[in-house]
């Protein structure tokens, strides 16, 4: 199995910068792509931004241009950088990843962390 934990989560201002992380460990699968995810309180889990293994990047219109998404394959981890920050940033961000178990004809499975929270301020 897959584990996932974010880091970097916090209080800022809007304006303000903010990296967060996300280390993936496990065996057993191979990780195709990680990414981020958020959900604010009493709103539905929104994508936010991901990187597969051929380099391909996504980002949600609501945080392009202002977010950045960067992959190390050789070490698992994902990171967001979050510039220019708003308050409608205000979420838990949650880490995922899709992997393949390493057995014949696997079927992509997504694992997901438990989330940190970044609240911004006006």
């Amino acid at each position: 199995q897959v584990q996932l934990v974010e880091s970097g989560g916090g209080l800022v201002q809007a304006g303000d910068s903010l990296k967060l992380s996300c280390e993936a460990s496990g065996s057993g699968f191979k990780i195709i792509a990680m990414g981020w995810y958020r959900q604010a309180p009493g709103k539905q889990r929104e994508f936010v931004a991901s990187k597969d293994i051929r380099g391909g990047i996504n980002y949600a219109d609501s945080v392009e241009g202002r977010f950045t998404v960067s992959r190390d394959e050789a070490k698992n981890t994902v990171d967001l950088q979050m510039d220019s920050l708003i308050p409608e940033d205000t979420a838990v961000y949650i880490c995922s990843a899709e992997a393949l178990p390493d057995v014949y004809d696997p079927s992509p499975v997504q694992f997901w962390g438990k989330g940190t929270l970044v609240t911004v301020s006006s």
